[in-house]
C-alpha cells in the first residue's frame, strides 16, 4: 500500500514510481508471454489487431512496437491488470471502484524503440471526471537510455494543451511555445510500476541502449467517471468494471476538456496518429 508521503507526492506531481509490485517470478512470466509474442509476429508484415508493428519489421527481423489489448490475448497479461496489489494501490488514489478503459504493451527494443511525442491521455478520452490514471508494468529495467517514461511535474493541474493539427487531433501537443524542459524521468527496476494522472504530460524518448525497454499499461477509472464521447450500452460498458458496482450517476468535476475531434485521416495507436506530427520533438528512428 502507499504510504501517505507518496500519495501526497503523487497529488502534487501527477505520477509515481513504485518498487517491487511484481515478484520476479512475475516478471519471468511476462517476458516469457512477451517474446512469445514477438516471435508470433514473424508471421505478419503489417499493422493487425494484435501487432502494432516498427519501421523495418520483417519475418526474419521482427520488430513490434506494441500489443494492443494484450489482456484479450493472453491470461498472463490479463492477471496483472487484475492483480490485487496493483487495483489496490489504484483504490487509494481512485477507488473504491474501480473500471478499466484500455490496456496495451508498448515495447522499445535495443537502438530501434520509436519514441511517443508529448500528449495528455486526457485529450484522448475526457469524462465526467478526471479520477483516471495510467499503471506502467515494468518488465525491463527502465531507464533514461532505453526510452523511459518523462513526465512533467504538476501538469496534472494545468490546462488541456492543443492535440491539433491544421484542425485535425493529432495526438500530440502542437502548441508551439510547448517545452519539456523540466521534464523528469520514471526509472524503475523490472517488477515495479509507474502511475500517471490522465492529465499529466508524458512522452518518451527513443532506445539508444542496447537493453530492452518493455511497459505494459493499464488505463484504470472510478466506476462513476463516464466517458464524454459516450458509451457503447450498458452491459458492455459495465463489462469493463474491475471492482465495485454499476452506477448510472456519473460524478461531474470541472475540468478543462477539448474533444478529439475531428480526428486526422490516420487511425490506429498513438504511433500512426502522431506520425503526422510535423514538428515532433523527438526524432524518429
Amino acid at each position: 500500500m502507499l504510504t501517505q508521503e507518496q500519495l501526497g507526492f503523487y497529488n502534487e506531481n501527477g505520477y509515481l514510481g513504485v518498487e517491487a509490485v511484481l515478484t520476479a517470478d512475475e516478471v519471468v512470466a511476462l517476458r516469457r508471454v512477451t517474446d512469445e509474442f514477438v516471435e508470433k509476429s514473424r508471421e505478419v508484415t503489417e499493422h493487425t489487431d494484435i501487432f502494432d508493428l516498427e519501421p523495418g519489421h520483417t519475418p526474419a527481423n521482427p520488430r513490434v512496437r506494441r500489443i494492443k489489448n494484450p489482456g484479450l490475448y493472453h491470461s498472463v497479461y490479463d492477471g496483472t491488470l487484475r492483480h490485487p496489489k496493483i487495483l489496490d494501490i489504484v483504490e487509494q488514489l481512485i477507488g473504491p471502484g474501480l473500471r478499466y478503459n484500455g490496456h496495451k504493451l508498448n515495447m522499445k527494443y535495443p537502438a530501434f524503440g520509436s519514441p511517443v511525442e508529448w500528449h495528455q491521455d486526457w485529450a484522448f478520452y475526457p469524462h465526467t471526471n478526471d479520477d483516471l490514471l495510467a499503471v506502467g508494468v515494468v518488465i525491463d529495467d527502465m531507464t533514461v537510455e532505453n526510452g523511459a517514461l518523462m513526465i512533467l511535474p504538476g501538469s496534472h493541474k494545468g490546462p488541456t494543451l492543443n492535440h491539433h493539427q491544421n484542425g485535425a487531433f493529432i495526438g500530440a501537443v502542437t502548441e508551439a511555445d510547448f517545452t519539456p524542459e523540466e521534464a523528469v524521468p520514471v526509472e524503475l527496476k523490472a517488477g515495479g510500476i509507474s502511475i500517471h494522472h490522465v492529465r499529466a504530460l508524458h512522452g518518451s524518448a527513443p532506445n539508444t541502449s542496447d537493453k530492452p525497454r518493455r511497459l505494459l499499461l493499464f488505463q484504470y477509472c472510478a466506476v462513476d467517471a463516464w466517458p464524454l464521447k459516450g458509451i457503447p450500452d450498458w452491459d458492455s460498458f459495465n463489462d469493463f468494471i474491475i471492482r465495485g458496482e454499476p452506477t448510472n450517476q456519473p460524478r461531474m468535476v470541472a475540468a478543462p476538456v477539448r474533444m478529439p475531434e475531428p480526428y486526422s485521416e490516420k487511425k490506429g495507436s498513438i504511433y500512426e496518429v502522431q506520425s503526422l506530427l510535423e514538428n515532433p520533438l523527438y526524432a524518429q528512428q
